[in-house]
């Protein structure tokens, strides 16, 4: 195989993780999540429930419909991690501040700039039928508002 030139060898003695060799499979739902207080919340058991069956071999695609919120992937045993996520994202971007965009209130323009930071999508591989995330791994929905709402979130599955 041949990268800028290079040519590059994967070990071929080495045995795939997973291999799809027909059965493609291609899944879409939106689903809205309910209200969350300020702060990250696991959301996995959610997005679980609405999955079908997975394909022995693919990917899970989340995308938040929103900018005020945020999806990560981070450790999900120690719930002081969502704490401390929360009051490093406050340093960050502070409510004291003055902001131009302003009209939704003081918590508004820091909740854009935190989901830009975050982001509004994940993508989990899916191994053996599995989301396939390591030990301490959970998704989190994090919502910067202090009055956010329903939300909606786009799960996508394809193989």
């Amino acid at each position: 195989m041949s990268f800028g030139g290079e040519e590059t060898s994967f070990g071929s003695n080495e045995t795939p993780f997973c291999s799809v060799k027909s059965n493609d499979m291609t899944f879409q739902t939106e689903i809205s999540l309910p209200p969350f207080p300020r702060g990250c919340h696991l959301i996995d058991h959610l997005i679980e429930k609405h999955l079908p069956s997975l394909p022995q071999c693919g990917f899970l695609h989340l995308f938040l419909k929103h900018t005020s919120a945020g999806l990560t992937l981070n450790e999900n045993a120690d719930p002081t991690v969502r704490y401390d996520f929360e009051t490093m994202m406050n340093r960050v971007a502070p409510e004291s501040r003055s902001y131009e965009h302003d009209m939704e209130g003081d918590d508004d323009m820091p909740a854009h700039f935190k989901s830009s930071l975050t982001g509004a999508s994940l993508v989990i591989p899916i191994s053996e039928g599995l989301l396939n995330l390591g030990t301490w791994q959970g998704v989190y929905l994090c919502e910067f508002r202090n009055h956010g709402g329903p939300r909606k979130l786009v799960l996508t599955v394809w193989s």
